[in-house]
């Protein structure tokens, strides 16, 4: 309709409709917004969690049966043995000491056997 012909309350009325319009497209520009950033910021964390995954490699634990030679130490034993899930060396030794039910580890002799625990990212059957 043409402005010249219309009265003044037609014109407040139109005017105001325009003003509602751009203020719900400014609404729905708003909301798109909000959800583009939310969909950014969801898949940035999901990605970082996998990346984060994928990082830290699987360990399995498995034991080894090991002959005592002659010289043979516990020490000189888990030198070959122990990994990065033990804090020392002595973590290790009394772990081996409680699997092998010996009081210390000065009571290996020769010719017997002893259980040593290992860590591999291999898995094996």
């Amino acid at each position: 309709m043409n402005e010249a012909y219309m009265t003044y309350r037609e014109i407040r009325i139109a005017e105001n409709k325009k003003r509602r319009l751009r203020i719900v497209r400014r609404q729905r520009i708003t909301l798109a917004v909000i959800i583009a950033f939310i969909t950014v910021l969801a898949t940035l964390f999901t990605v970082s969690l996998v990346i984060e995954a994928r990082s830290e490699a699987v360990k399995y634990k498995y034991y080894t049966s090991v002959m005592v030679h002659s010289g043979d130490t516990l020490e000189s034993m888990a030198a070959g043995y122990i990994t990065d899930e033990y804090k020392t060396s002595a973590d290790y030794i009394r772990e081996v000491c409680d699997i092998n039910n010996m009081n210390d580890g000065d009571s290996i002799l020769a010719g017997e056997y002893i259980i040593l625990p290992y860590y591999s990212e291999e898995f094996k059957e």
